[in-house]
């Protein structure tokens, strides 16, 4: 009897790297689940391109276009139930996610975060903003956190936390690339554990 692929929906704010990760991971056989969802919270993230190319399917999750925050959760679990989804990875989703969705999914939810946690988490702590604070503060050291998603931002249970150096002629974009790099290569191994029930 052949065994179901697990169903991911990956959540984008942006341009969609770690997205890109995870469906070349899947490409080679790297990621035994189905990406069959891709939601952004704007309309305008070239990560929507990269799904389209690919034939994902796309949702673009506004709670502005709702008339209500309760409105716009049931929306959304509305067409994760719809689309069978059993696993969601975060991919530079700028948003909080819901308590409802959080509840839904309890231990199915992962995210990357550009830093090492706890330290530099928290509102405001996303994209190019976090290594800026990271070089501001002369740091001789930073990384990347791949924890599971609970209630609290930038929280829940680190899976994997990988340290990178900081050069003293380091400015926020180069240590952006170098820890890109280390997101792209770690994130789809433990998205892959995640569905595989590893985790």
């Amino acid at each position: 009897m052949n065994k179901t692929i697990p169903r991911l929906a990956v959540f984008i704010s942006g341009t969609g790297t770690n997205l890109q990760a995870l469906i070349d991971a899947k490409k080679k056989k790297k990621l035994e689940a189905e990406i069959a969802l891709v939601v952004s919270s704007s309309p305008s993230a070239a990560g929507l391109g990269k799904a389209e190319k690919e034939g994902i399917e796309t949702f673009v999750f506004q709670e502005k276009e709702f008339a209500s925050k309760e409105e716009a959760t049931n929306a959304l679990l509305s067409i994760l139930r719809e689309k069978k989804i059993e696993y969601i990875a975060l991919a530079g989703y700028l948003k909080i996610i819901a308590a409802e969705i959080i509840s839904e999914y309890e231990n199915k939810i992962i995210n990357i975060h550009p830093a090492i946690l706890p330290k530099y988490g928290g509102q405001g702590m996303y994209g190019i903003h976090v290594h800026e604070a990271i070089i501001a503060a002369h740091d001789k050291e930073s990384g990347l956190t791949i924890h599971l998603v609970d209630e609290k931002y930038d929280h829940g249970r680190i899976l994997k936390q990988i340290k990178v150096p900081v050069y003293e002629d380091d400015t926020p974009g180069l240590l952006q690339q170098r820890i890109l790099k280390e997101e792209h290569k770690h994130y789809p191994i433990f998205v892959n554990k995640l569905v595989k029930g590893e985790i």
